[in-house]
This record gives structure tokens, C-alpha cells and sequence, in this order.
């Protein structure tokens, strides 16, 4: 069951989105327990990462080149069109923090899905989740207005639990077991880090839901900015990777598609506007169809160069 499960999670985990959406009651009451899963969720996947590569890997300025580009570069870009069609206050901060937001830290597996090395991609990843505090801060102290005032002991605290408690657990686990017994146990927990995984979409999708049900005009115009905003980021990496190759500008594009929106309503909450989370709702179906779309083209791409 668990086989099946990994092997079809990408459609499985856009049904989930789709889920979260006709079912809003189940998917509001799961949003309390998202931040913990989460945090399990981090672990488990920074436990079976080979840590001095790792370490190497972020050593390099790539990866923090990257992660400017992944926040920096995109809430420029975003908030540049979004000014220009004179998007109101609630909507610029909403969408200036899903551009701050680091990498899904499922993107490792969904770029080994494709066919690629995963840690530049794990790199990446955890790269723009660090610079993510620092470029959050910014974007919440530019679009939140004059009377923005950011409880920096919670913000800390918040960061100190979800990014650093992940990181540092897994350190100290790493340290003190053998690299044999990590792997027998690592095998043993990515069997269920799939089901974990399905969660964020179903316990997300539903606060969009409440945004249909009140102003369904409004909600459309939202799904089709989520679309357009994903592509976007897509776009931004290819783009900017593509002189060095196809494969490290599909890494980067999959990598800046995938964002970690949760992470980031974890550790901002209320500060992030009345728009983020219907917004991050919208943003399920479109981030979760993405490895089926790019899987699509990357098979069409293959039979086009054999012909």
C-alpha cells in the first residue's frame, strides 16, 4: 500500500488538494496539527540527508545565490506587477510572503522523481529556508503599512521551533548514531513520510474554500493568480539556470515552483494578512500538479530529441 502510495503521490497528492476543497470542515479542523506535522515531517527528511555533503553543498555561494533569487528576485518581480494593476494592501503582503517562503521540503523527492540529483536541489532548499526570516522581515516591514509592529520574541521563537529544532535534532541524531543504523531507520520512516505529506494540501485547500463560499468572483481571480504566480516562479528559475544546462535549470524552476507556504504561516501567522490563507489555498492544486505537468513535457521533450 505504501509502494502504491509513493509511487502515484503526485496525482494522489493533487486529489488531495481537490479533497481539502469539498471538504472544508475536516480540512479547517486539520489546520491546528499542519505546524507539527510539519516539523516531523522536516525531520525525517533532514535525517536521511548525507549531512557533510549537505554541509559542503551550502558552503558553496550557489546555494545562496539561489535563495536570493528564490525570495529576493521574485518578490521584486511579483510586487513590481502586482503595484503596477494597483493590487490592494491585503493582496501585495500576502503574495510578497509566499515569494519569501523557502522550498517544500519535499522537492528533494519530487526533482529524484524526475530523474535528477536531488542534493542541489535538497541545498536549495534548505538555503532559502534560512534566508527566508531575513527576506520575510523585509517584505512584512515594506508592505504592511505604518502600523506594523512585529512581535520579534514570537517571530524568534518561532523560528527557533520550526527551522532550527528540525536541523538541530537531526545534527544530534546524526552524531550519535551510526550511519548504518540511520539508514535501516530512515528506510523505515520515508515509508510514511508520503502519508505525511498528504496533509498540507488537504488541510490547506479547505481555507480557500471559505473564500468560494463567500465571493466565488473573487476566488476564481485568486485560483488563476495562484496559477500565474506558480508558473511565474517556475519561469524565473529556468530562466536564470538555463545557461548552465537543462538539468540544473529544471532543478532550480522545480525548486522555486514549490514553496514551503506553511512553514511560513508557522512562524508569521496573524502578521501575513486576512488574503494569505485563502491564497495559499488557491495555490494547492497548482503546486501539486506541477511534477505531473513537468513530468509530461520532460517525457515529450525525450521523444521529440530520440525522433
Amino acid at each position: 500500500m505504501l509502494a502504491f502510495l509513493s509511487k502515484h503521490s503526485s496525482t494522489l497528492l493533487a486529489l488531495a488538494a481537490m479533497f481539502g476543497f469539498l471538504l472544508p470542515d475536516l480540512s479547517q479542523a486539520s489546520l491546528p496539527f499542519l505546524p507539527y506535522i510539519l516539523f516531523v515531517l522536516m525531520l525525517f527528511t533532514l535525517i536521511g540527508i548525507d549531512q557533510p555533503l549537505l554541509v559542503k553543498a551550502l558552503f558553496k555561494k550557489e546555494a545562496w545565490l539561489y535563495a536570493l533569487l528564490h525570495g529576493g528576485v521574485t518578490t521584486v518581480v511579483v510586487a513590481s506587477i502586482a503595484l503596477l494593476f494597483n493590487a490592494s494592501s491585503e493582496l501585495l503582503l500576502a503574495l510578497t510572503a509566499v515569494c519569501a517562503t523557502g522550498s517544500l521540503f519535499a522537492t528533494p523527492a519530487i526533482v529524484r522523481s524526475m530523474g535528477f540529483e536531488p542534493l542541489k536541489a535538497m541545498a536549495f532548499t534548505i538555503a532559502s529556508t534560512l534566508m527566508m526570516p531575513v527576506i520575510l522581515y523585509i517584505n512584512l516591514t515594506l508592505f504592511s503599512g505604518d502600523n506594523f509592529a512585529l512581535d520579534m520574541k514570537s517571530y524568534c521563537l518561532r523560528l527557533a521551533v520550526f527551522i532550527f529544532g528540525p536541523m538541530g535534532l537531526s545534527f544530534l541524531i546524526h552524531k550519535s548514531m551510526s550511519k548504518d543504523r540511520l539508514t535501516r531507520m530512515h528506510s523505515k520512516l520515508a515509508q510514511f513520510t508520503v502519508l505525511l505529506v498528504f496533509s498540507f494540501p488537504f488541510g490547506l485547500a479547505g481555507q480557500y474554500r471559505w473564500l468560494w463560499n463567500t465571493d466565488r468572483e473573487f476566488a476564481i481571480a485568486m485560483f488563476f493568480l495562484a496559477l500565474a504566480i506558480c508558473v511565474l516562479f517556475f519561469i524565473v528559475g529556468f530562466v536564470c539556470y538555463r545557461k548552465h544546462g537543462k538539468e540544473e535549470a529544471f532543478i532550480a524552476a522545480i525548486t522555486a515552483g514549490n514553496r514551503n507556504v506553511l512553514l511560513t504561516y508557522s512562524v508569521a501567522g496573524a502578521f501575513l494578512g486576512p488574503l494569505y490563507l485563502p491564497l495559499i489555498g488557491a495555490l494547492q492544486l497548482p503546486t501539486y500538479m506541477q511534477p505531473i505537468v513537468i513530468r509530461f513535457l520532460l517525457k515529450r521533450h525525450q521523444k521529440l530529441e530520440r525522433t
